[in-house]
């Protein structure tokens, strides 16, 4: 890997550290203005809101600036997320300022690495990208947890720092330190070779966007990973607060105790993130498809569930298999896109439709949860709706070799001569 590689690498640990401690933090900051739980839960399609608004127009930000500078810019907005729960703003308004720091961030984050790196080089830098960033979720959700935790709460409440009066507010206040040393490491990242885009009027922007989507989808392999990438995300997105959920209702959990399952989850998916990186090649990614029938049905098994001892190999077995999923459908994904329209530009389409299935699906979790749906029932219907979805990606692919297959072949060839430039 080049050297530009491991600063990447160190920037998207940090700034992706805060965001998941943060997420801790802000359920903690809502509890005592939500008794449903409805207004918690939102915070993951809120996160999820300015990645589906501003898809059309983050992307064509990536390409027109250096890509270290776009970084920048967002970890400052996240800061300014920061800022506003500690100045009192709703957390969920602020929670989506902060996910509008993160809806930047990613183009740049995913577009860089395309031209940094030739694609052979993808799936082993996504294993590496997607590994650290599990890392980062791990060590992020315990983060989280402790700092509003009995251990180190009181600890930090008693600074007596102006405005930080719970232990919530005290977390919050650490992670801009995070976003901080994040936009330090953005400043050292490389200026590439990759020529810089224009940025057009808004409406000439949406048109783009538009076509850049439609390209994405009709492409034959493109379609594929985008659509499997967009119902990992989907789902994977709104499992992290479920299994908070879940613990609750299961095991009797607080939210610092139930954290710690969260990074249990990320472990399993940093495992199968590496063992993907080190075994798959770009060519053969379509290949994991079963595997996201198999994780479909393997979270359907969490409802029976009732023992700790049972449910962290377990939680560490499902992420196993999200993580050997998604990564070469990633790479994939990415290959395609870079070739059609640029970095920055496809990875803000692959961001719209992941982000707008998070979105999607946590409103519908959100109003189940409102109607009286229980942890269970939900994760139960989360489960059938991947199984079943997976299978039907899995019927298309099959469709595209019957009815495309030289066209298939082709896009196929293209990964395996490490070519970037082909048509």
């Amino acid at each position: 890997m080049k050297k530009g590689f491991y600063t990447i690498m160190s920037a998207q640990f940090f700034s992706s550290l805060a965001d998941n401690a943060l997420f801790i933090a802000a359920v903690e900051l809502l509890k005592p203005l939500d008794a449903s739980g409805a207004q918690r839960a939102a915070l993951v399609p809120m996160f999820a809101l300015f990645y589906v608004v501003l898809a059309p127009f983050v992307g064509a930000f990536a390409d027109a600036l250096p890509k270290g500078r776009v970084m920048f810019i967002a970890n400052g907005i996240k800061v300014l997320g920061c800022l506003m729960m500690l100045l009192g703003v709703h957390p969920l308004l602020a929670f989506a300022v902060v996910g509008l720091g993160a809806a930047a961030y990613s183009p740049a984050k995913y577009g860089i690495l395309t031209e940094l790196l030739p694609p052979s080089q993808l799936v082993k830098a996504n294993g590496w990208i997607e590994g650290l960033t599990i890392a980062s979720i791990i060590l992020g959700v315990v983060l989280g947890g402790q700092l509003i935790g009995p251990n180190v709460a009181p600890h930090l409440v008693a600074l007596q720092l102006p405005g930080l009066h719970s232990a919530a507010e005290a977390a919050i206040f650490a992670m801009m330190g995070l976003y901080v040393l994040a936009a330090l490491f953005n400043l050292r990242i490389p200026r590439t070779s990759a020529a810089l885009r224009r940025m057009d009027g808004p409406i000439d922007l949406i048109q783009d966007f538009m076509g850049c989507n439609r390209r994405l989808w009709q492409d034959k392999l493109g379609q594929i990973s985008l659509a499997t990438t967009t119902l990992f995300w989907g789902v994977s997105g709104n499992l992290r607060y479920i299994v908070l959920a879940w613990a609750a209702a299961a095991l009797g959990y607080t939210t610092t105790q139930a954290s710690s399952l969260v990074g249990v989850v990320a472990i399993g998916t940093a495992l199968g993130a590496l063992v993907a990186s080190w075994l798959m090649k770009l060519d053969r990614a379509v290949k994991v498809i079963p595997m996201g029938i198999a994780l479909g049905l393997t979270v359907i098994l969490l409802v029976g569930i009732r023992d700790v001892t049972i449910a962290a190999p377990f939680l560490t077995l499902l992420g196993a298999l999200g993580g050997f999923l998604v990564v070469p459908m990633n790479a994939l994904l990415q290959h395609r896109g870079h070739n059609l329209m640029g970095a920055g530009r496809s990875i803000a389409v692959q961001n719209f439709n992941e982000q707008a299935c998070i979105l999607a699906l946590g409103l519908l979790y959100v109003g189940l949860t409102t109607g009286g749906l229980h942890a269970f029932g939900a994760i139960t219907a989360l489960g059938l709706l991947v199984a079943g979805a997976m299978e039907l990606i899995r019927r298309w692919h099959l469709h595209n070799l019957r009815e495309h297959g030289a066209e298939v072949e082709r896009l196929l060839q293209i990964a395996r001569d490490d070519c970037s430039t082909c048509p």
